[in-house]
Parts: C-alpha cells; structure tokens; sequence
C-alpha cells in the first residue's frame, strides 16, 4: 500500500524552525516529484514548495522564499522542509504529497497534479 507520513510538526515561537519529513512507504520516492502543501482554519489549501524527480528544480511559494528549504534524500526514502524564521502566519497544517514523474525536472506546484498525500503534521507558531 502506498503510504505517505509527516513529521516534524510542533509548536514553535517565532523566528525558530521547524524541520518536516515526508517518508514513503509502499513505493520508492526516486521516481516522484514532491510537493508540501499547507492549510490553515477558514483558509484554501496553499501550495509551499515542491521538488523534482530529478532533484533539479524546485519551487517556493513567495510566503517562504528566503527562509524554507527543501530536500530529498532518496536513500532514505524521505523527503525534507527545513523552515527557519517561522512567523504566526505559517501555522497550518502541512501535506506533503507525491506524483510519478521519472526522470523530469517538473516541479508542480497545484495540489490537483498530485496523486498521493500524506495524513498531515501541524504546524503552529506562537509565543
């Protein structure tokens, strides 16, 4: 069974970090591009960055350029968000999810192009 989990989530004050995981079970990651997507109460679904299959390209929402990073460690089967400089406004709860996309540099930022997702980790900043 295809299985993705999150974790890393926690409450965090701000200007701390936080890093997330995204381990697949079931499937090997190498093959996937990755996305990490995050929802707040009363809010939309909001894509924040996602990584190549290639591990090329990536891309970041203009929210968290500059102070989010992500990776991939296929030997690990994981993929990884290291946020930094968290503000309040980033409390959510994060997804990640995965899309077959071998051998490419795409890097999807929609939420509809995915077709695995994770269970989710909150994610809350506050003093």
């Amino acid at each position: 069974q295809l299985q993705l989990v999150e974790s890393g989530g926690g409450l965090v004050q701000p200007g701390g970090s936080l890093r997330l995981s995204c381990t697949a079970s079931g499937f090997s990651l190498d093959y996937y591009a990755i996305g990490w997507f995050r929802q707040a109460p009363g809010k939309e679904r909001e894509g924040v960055s996602c990584i190549s299959s290639s591990d090329g390209n990536t891309y970041y929402a203009n929210s968290v350029k500059g102070r989010f990073t992500i990776s991939r460690d296929n030997a690990e089967n994981t993929v990884y968000l290291q946020m930094n400089s968290l503000k309040p406004e980033d409390t959510a709860v994060y997804y990640c999810a995965a899309v077959s996309s071998p051998y490419s540099d795409y890097v999807p930022s929609a939420g509809h192009e995915y077709d695995y997702w994770g269970q989710g980790t909150q994610v809350t900043v506050s003093s």
